[in-house]
Protein backbone atom coordinates (compact mmCIF):
# COMPACT_ATOMS: atom_id res chain seq x y z
CA UNK A 1 0.00 0.00 0.00
CA UNK A 2 2.82 2.36 0.88
CA UNK A 3 4.45 1.71 -2.51
CA UNK A 4 1.24 2.59 -4.39
CA UNK A 5 0.96 5.79 -2.39
CA UNK A 6 4.56 6.78 -3.23
CA UNK A 7 4.00 6.09 -6.93
CA UNK A 8 0.79 8.13 -6.89
CA UNK A 9 2.54 11.05 -5.14
CA UNK A 10 5.41 10.97 -7.63
CA UNK A 11 2.99 11.06 -10.57
CA UNK A 12 1.04 13.90 -8.97
CA UNK A 13 4.22 15.93 -8.51
CA UNK A 14 5.25 15.38 -12.12
CA UNK A 15 1.80 16.36 -13.39
CA UNK A 16 1.70 19.59 -11.40
CA UNK A 17 5.27 20.59 -12.24
CA UNK A 18 4.55 20.32 -15.96
CA UNK A 19 1.27 22.20 -15.86
CA UNK A 20 0.77 25.58 -17.48
CA UNK A 21 -0.31 28.47 -15.26
CA UNK A 22 -3.87 29.77 -15.43
CA UNK A 23 -2.57 33.07 -16.81
CA UNK A 24 -0.66 31.34 -19.61
CA UNK A 25 -3.71 29.18 -20.47
CA UNK A 26 -5.90 32.27 -20.73
CA UNK A 27 -3.40 34.01 -23.00
CA UNK A 28 -3.07 30.89 -25.18
CA UNK A 29 -6.85 30.85 -25.56
CA UNK A 30 -6.90 34.54 -26.56
CA UNK A 31 -4.04 34.02 -29.04
CA UNK A 32 -5.83 31.16 -30.78
CA UNK A 33 -6.87 32.20 -34.29
CA UNK A 34 -5.83 34.59 -37.05
CA UNK A 35 -4.11 37.95 -36.55
CA UNK A 36 -2.70 40.70 -38.77
CA UNK A 37 0.55 42.44 -37.84
CA UNK A 38 -0.49 46.03 -38.52
CA UNK A 39 2.58 47.97 -37.45
CA UNK A 40 6.17 47.63 -36.29
CA UNK A 41 7.71 50.60 -34.47
CA UNK A 42 10.76 51.31 -32.32
CA UNK A 43 11.14 52.78 -28.81
CA UNK A 44 14.09 53.98 -26.70
CA UNK A 45 16.05 55.51 -29.55
CA UNK A 46 15.76 58.13 -32.26
CA UNK A 47 16.33 57.96 -35.98
CA UNK A 48 15.22 55.72 -38.78
CA UNK A 49 15.62 51.99 -38.39
CA UNK A 50 15.79 49.22 -40.91
CA UNK A 51 15.96 45.82 -39.31
CA UNK A 52 15.71 42.14 -40.11
CA UNK A 53 13.04 40.56 -37.93
CA UNK A 54 13.45 36.97 -36.64
CA UNK A 55 16.46 36.49 -38.96
CA UNK A 56 13.89 36.25 -41.74
CA UNK A 57 12.97 39.48 -43.53
CA UNK A 58 13.11 43.26 -43.24
CA UNK A 59 10.61 44.90 -40.92
CA UNK A 60 8.64 46.40 -43.82
CA UNK A 61 7.92 42.86 -45.07
CA UNK A 62 6.16 42.00 -41.80
CA UNK A 63 3.73 44.91 -41.86
CA UNK A 64 0.42 43.46 -43.03
CA UNK A 65 1.59 39.88 -42.52
CA UNK A 66 -0.96 37.29 -41.44
CA UNK A 67 -0.33 35.18 -38.33
CA UNK A 68 -2.19 32.06 -37.25
CA UNK A 69 -1.93 30.42 -33.81
CA UNK A 70 -3.49 26.98 -33.22
CA UNK A 71 -3.97 26.43 -29.51
CA UNK A 72 -4.73 22.70 -29.50
CA UNK A 73 -1.29 21.64 -30.80
CA UNK A 74 0.84 24.79 -30.32
CA UNK A 75 1.59 25.20 -34.01
CA UNK A 76 0.93 28.04 -36.39
CA UNK A 77 2.43 30.10 -39.15
CA UNK A 78 2.86 33.58 -40.47
CA UNK A 79 2.58 34.60 -44.10
CA UNK A 80 4.56 37.38 -45.75
CA UNK A 81 3.26 38.77 -49.02
CA UNK A 82 5.79 38.51 -51.88
CA UNK A 83 7.27 41.74 -53.27
CA UNK A 84 10.50 43.04 -54.72
CA UNK A 85 11.87 43.46 -51.18
CA UNK A 86 10.28 40.43 -49.55
CA UNK A 87 10.59 36.69 -50.03
CA UNK A 88 6.93 35.86 -49.51
CA UNK A 89 5.35 32.67 -48.25
CA UNK A 90 4.45 30.76 -45.12
CA UNK A 91 6.78 30.31 -42.17
CA UNK A 92 5.67 27.54 -39.81
CA UNK A 93 6.16 27.88 -36.06
CA UNK A 94 5.70 26.02 -32.79
CA UNK A 95 4.68 28.44 -30.07
CA UNK A 96 3.83 28.71 -26.40
CA UNK A 97 3.14 31.28 -23.69
CA UNK A 98 5.45 31.36 -20.69
CA UNK A 99 5.18 33.31 -17.45
CA UNK A 100 8.48 35.04 -16.78
CA UNK A 101 8.05 35.94 -13.14
CA UNK A 102 5.74 36.05 -10.15
CA UNK A 103 4.09 39.22 -11.51
CA UNK A 104 2.70 37.16 -14.40
CA UNK A 105 4.65 39.00 -17.04
CA UNK A 106 4.12 36.64 -19.96
CA UNK A 107 6.01 36.05 -23.15
CA UNK A 108 5.09 34.55 -26.48
CA UNK A 109 7.88 32.23 -27.54
CA UNK A 110 8.24 30.46 -30.86
CA UNK A 111 10.68 28.57 -33.04
CA UNK A 112 10.60 27.65 -36.70
CA UNK A 113 9.39 24.23 -37.84
CA UNK A 114 8.76 22.67 -41.23
CA UNK A 115 5.33 21.76 -42.66
CA UNK A 116 5.62 18.39 -40.87
CA UNK A 117 6.21 20.08 -37.47
CA UNK A 118 9.92 19.19 -37.28
CA UNK A 119 12.32 21.72 -35.75
CA UNK A 120 14.37 23.46 -38.44
CA UNK A 121 15.94 26.13 -36.25
CA UNK A 122 18.33 23.95 -34.27
CA UNK A 123 16.58 24.94 -31.06
CA UNK A 124 16.90 28.69 -31.77
CA UNK A 125 13.76 30.59 -30.86
CA UNK A 126 12.35 33.98 -30.08
CA UNK A 127 10.60 35.49 -27.04
CA UNK A 128 8.38 38.55 -27.18
CA UNK A 129 6.93 40.25 -24.11
CA UNK A 130 3.13 40.28 -24.11
CA UNK A 131 2.33 43.88 -23.21
CA UNK A 132 -1.40 43.80 -24.01
CA UNK A 133 -3.70 41.01 -25.19
CA UNK A 134 -7.45 41.30 -25.71
CA UNK A 135 -9.85 39.40 -27.99
CA UNK A 136 -9.34 42.18 -30.60
CA UNK A 137 -5.74 43.39 -30.26
CA UNK A 138 -2.27 42.39 -29.13
CA UNK A 139 0.92 44.34 -28.44
CA UNK A 140 4.24 42.52 -28.20
CA UNK A 141 7.68 43.97 -27.50
CA UNK A 142 11.24 42.72 -27.75
CA UNK A 143 14.49 44.39 -26.70
CA UNK A 144 17.44 44.44 -29.06
CA UNK A 145 20.85 46.06 -28.94
CA UNK A 146 21.97 48.46 -31.68
CA UNK A 147 25.43 50.02 -31.36
CA UNK A 148 25.41 49.29 -27.63
CA UNK A 149 22.01 50.95 -27.09
CA UNK A 150 18.77 49.13 -26.28
CA UNK A 151 16.03 49.49 -28.87
CA UNK A 152 12.58 48.08 -28.18
CA UNK A 153 10.71 46.70 -31.18
CA UNK A 154 6.93 47.06 -30.81
CA UNK A 155 4.58 44.76 -32.74
CA UNK A 156 0.90 45.81 -33.01
CA UNK A 157 -1.59 43.10 -34.06
CA UNK A 158 -5.33 43.07 -34.68
CA UNK A 159 -7.46 39.93 -34.55
CA UNK A 160 -9.21 38.86 -37.73
CA UNK A 161 -12.90 38.11 -37.46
Amino acid sequence: MKRHFLIFMALAMIATSCSVSKSAREKRSLLNGSWTLEDISYENNTGNFKSVIFNDAEDICFEGSDWFFRDNNSTGHYTIAPSTYCNGGDRYIRWSVVDRDENYTSQLQFKFIDAKSKDISGGLGYRLNIIALTPQAMTLKSNNTVDGETVTVVYEFTKKQ
